[in-house]
């Protein structure tokens, strides 16, 4: 098959660049069905990449979808990233269908809000059981798979949430911090093998599930009036981003926190 065109983007409004070392590259996407997953796989579809994506819900009518849009379909496998022997299972069945994972793109995630007094010992674990024990699960599965092709990237989605010390999703706030440490830790640790880690932290993009459960307009008005940029960030927005980490663009970036988020954080 033909490497689907490369110039088209997620949305009218987004440009994304070409990465011509990503055509044929073997990508996987933890929760790559749905929300900025489904960007990102959409946005490696474009660039000709082979996508393995995992997700609990089925993801069929999306990967219809996808072939149809891109001339590439991904190879979706349904699997539950808590469960870590599966995840594993998954990782090898797509290096079996695509070649060695040479593209780490963990990006599930459940930012249910909670607060202190209601979250207990067991739903603080269930929620690192998701947020964050997933991200080395896969990391280590694919770390073979890497060496042995002389190299590969690993992006780590996480948050500004911690960043700003958001109140109300504290194990999530947790997590996302703990994402960050870890992603420092694969960099140094997997680095003399020729794998790069990064994180890519985006700030509140309004996926459909963020429409339907928490942006009212009170609180969409008071974001927007933090962020530099005055447009709410979309799926899309975090397409260039992690392209650009997975790439030979960013060939000597590793251990680093690339922030997305309109202008909300900001330093120096």
């Amino acid at each position: 098959m033909n490497p689907p065109a490369m110039t088209a983007a997620t949305t009218a409004e987004t440009v994304v660049p070409a990465h011509p070392d990503l055509v044929g590259a073997s990508v996987f996407v933890t929760g790559g069905g749905s929300g900025i997953g489904a960007a990102l796989t959409e946005g490696f579809l474009r660039q000709g990449a082979k996508v393995a994506f995992v997700q609990r819900s089925d993801a069929a009518a999306f990967c219809d979808r996808m072939a149809e849009a891109t001339g590439n379909r991904p190879l979706f496998i349904r699997c539950d990233v808590t469960d870590a022997p599966a995840l594993e299972r998954a990782i090898a069945d797509a290096s079996a269908a695509h070649g060695p994972v040479t593209v780490l793109v963990s990006n599930a995630a459940n930012d249910v809000r909670h607060t202190i007094a209601e979250t207990d010992a067991a739903a603080w674990e269930a929620s690192l059981a998701i947020n964050l024990t997933p991200y080395f699960v896969a990391a280590r599965a694919a770390a073979p798979g890497m060496r042995a092709a002389g190299g590969g990237a690993i992006v780590n989605m996480s948050s500004i949430s911690y960043m700003m010390g958001n109140a109300g999703y504290p194990a999530y706030v947790t997590a996302n911090a703990g994402i960050t440490g870890l992603t420092r830790a694969l960099a140094r640790e997997l680095g003399p093998d020729g794998i790069r880690a990064n994180a890519l932290m985006p700030g509140w993009v309004l996926t459909e599930k963020q429409i339907s459960h928490w942006a009212t307009p009170q609180d969409l008005a008071a974001h927007l009036d933090k962020q530099c940029l005055k447009r709410h960030l979309e799926p899309a927005d975090m397409v260039g981003g992690c392209l650009f980490l997975a790439s030979g663009a960013s060939r000597m970036m590793t251990g680093q926190a690339l922030v997305i988020d309109g202008g909300v954080v900001v330093t120096g």
